[in-house]
């Protein structure tokens, strides 16, 4: 969450072809997070969009670097303490996904994020606000920019809009629609985290998985019950039959013990008792 130690960001930066390039492989140079929450929100955050681009995920699509916390150079004329910004987290989309030491823009076809969220704090909330959001729009171009206060939970979104950064409509629910990630940005219990178009949170893998876990043994809950119910219903219908020919030999012993007489007023032509 370092900030530039420009003051003011630079128009133009034009190349000069008679200065040599910086190596594709600077190291990023961002300092400590300000706290726990500030972490473990950039690590949730960047989990939760990885497994969107992961194969099979919900984003259609492998094609996206994401990181966070990572200098991104843009000057490729200037030295390495100059021109460069420190996204919180970052997306990249139409880029090869493997593992970098920094974003040097020079060296990846002159791609800058497609979006950006930066985690507010007492120290960068007014250079978040201001002086990033103005780089982030005029030079870097970026379609998104979001920005969430881990302690306060302030949360805000823009999107490029000709040039210039409009505020994104908020849902009901106080979410913010990324085109660029093609799902929602929101607070849950006191974090951002994602949700598809219909609402549904989505998950972490573990969580995925915890789901999955869940949803078998509601499955193999369900099968139980079902297995226990067709076991019931035999017994009952095997009761039922054996209670049925107790009832037809009970009667039937009955109508035997009836005189011969009896059994002429009643019409009834029973077997005889096949005793010794």
């Amino acid at each position: 969450m370092v900030t530039n130690p420009t003051s003011k960001p630079t128009p133009i930066l034009l190349p000069d072809k008679s200065l040599p390039l910086p190596p594709d492989d600077l190291w990023s140079d961002e300092p400590p997070l300000e706290s726990d929450l500030h972490r473990e929100q950039i690590d949730l955050l960047i989990r939760l969009i990885r497994s969107l681009f992961r194969d099979g995920g919900a984003a259609g699509r492998t094609d996206a670097y994401v990181a966070g916390n990572l200098t991104v150079y843009y000057s490729p004329n200037q030295k390495k303490s100059e021109f460069f910004r420190g996204p919180d987290v970052f997306v990249v989309l139409g880029t090869e996904n493997y593992p970098r030491r920094s974003w040097t823009v020079w060296h990846e076809g002159g791609k800058y994020p497609n979006v950006i969220v930066e985690l507010l704090s007492d120290s960068t909330a007014e250079t978040d606000r201001g002086e990033k959001k103005e780089i982030y729009q005029s030079l870097w171009r970026v379609p998104e920019y979001f920005w969430f206060d881990p302690m306060s939970l302030e949360f805000q979104g823009f999107c490029l809009v000709q040039g210039d950064y409009q505020p994104i409509q908020t849902h009901p629910q106080g979410w913010l629609w990324s085109h660029e990630l093609g799902c929602y940005l929101g607070i849950h219990n006191e974090v951002l985290r994602l949700f598809d178009s219909s609402g549904k949170l989505l998950p972490l893998p573990e969580e995925a998985a915890e789901q999955r876990a869940e949803q078998a043994e509601q499955r193999a809950e369900q099968e139980r019950r079902r297995a226990e119910q067709e076991r019931l219903r035999a017994e009952q219908a095997e009761q039922q039959v054996e209670q049925e020919r107790q009832q037809r030999e009970e009667l039937l012993a009955r109508l035997q013990a009836l005189s011969p007489e009896q059994r002429r007023i009643l019409g009834l032509d029973l077997p005889e008792n096949s005793g010794d």
